[in-house]
């Protein structure tokens, strides 16, 4: 035998892997492959090792999230005070008065990601993307919108309708979800129109909004006479 291979199967036996065989002693994985691949304790060995190596990857990206982890986290409390300063300059800005309780009234809070708010009341959608955009200082363009529909409306006379009045594009608007059926005591004549805006930053400052306006509305005599 070979004093190259001899060497190579005192290696494998001992746990080495096919590439630190090929850096110790030259020689191609070609080769190695040939020499070792008929060794059952060979087979358990790389099996051994897959299973280290997977170990290793797995510890690799805990360590990973727990530093993206830590950015996010000191990225999400930036958004908090950044809130906090912007409440008292916009507290008593009727567009950010009403933008704000729009999305307590009407938004979505059960993702941590997701603004959006859903309405059938046009002029109620216009001021909450006028918001959006002049308070929150968001993109038009980064604003998604669809509508929830019944099979006997038009489509598009429908997101026709809700371009128009949201102030928004074409471009903004993905497909609309049409519902099975159609409601028997209510109709609405051109679906209910949703606002999306996926942001997680914009909805740490959203939750931090709502908390101080609440608050305010709460502890202000706005009836009394001095």
């Amino acid at each position: 035998m070979r004093k190259d291979k001899n060497k190579a199967l005192q290696l494998r036996s001992s746990g080495k892997s096919y590439r630190e065989i090929k850096n110790l002693l030259s020689i191609p994985k070609s080769t190695l492959s040939g020499w070792l691949k008929k060794t059952n304790w060979s087979d358990k060995i790389r099996l051994k090792l897959k299973k280290k190596a997977r170990e290793k990857n797995t510890i690799r990206l805990r360590s990973l999230n727990k530093i993206r982890g830590k950015h996010l986290a000191k990225l999400y409390q930036e958004a908090r005070d950044e809130a906090k300063q912007e409440f008292e300059y916009f507290k008593l800005h009727p567009l950010f008065i009403s933008g704000t309780t729009i999305y307590w009234g009407e938004g979505d809070r059960s993702s941590r990601c997701i603004v959006r708010v859903a309405n059938t009341d046009p002029f109620m959608i216009q001021v909450f993307v006028k918001f959006l955009r002049e308070v929150c200082g968001i993109s038009k363009k980064v604003i998604r919108a669809h509508i929830l529909i019944y099979p006997d409306l038009n489509q598009n006379k429908c997101i026709d309708f809700w371009v128009k009045k949201s102030k928004l594009s074409v471009e903004n608007f993905n497909k609309c979800v049409i519902i099975k059926g159609r409601h028997k005591t209510r109709r609405l004549p051109y679906g209910v129109c949703y606002v999306t805006v996926s942001s997680t930053y914009l909805k740490e400052k959203m939750g931090v909004w709502l908390s101080l306006l609440s608050r305010e509305l709460v502890k202000k005599d706005y009836y009394s006479r001095g």
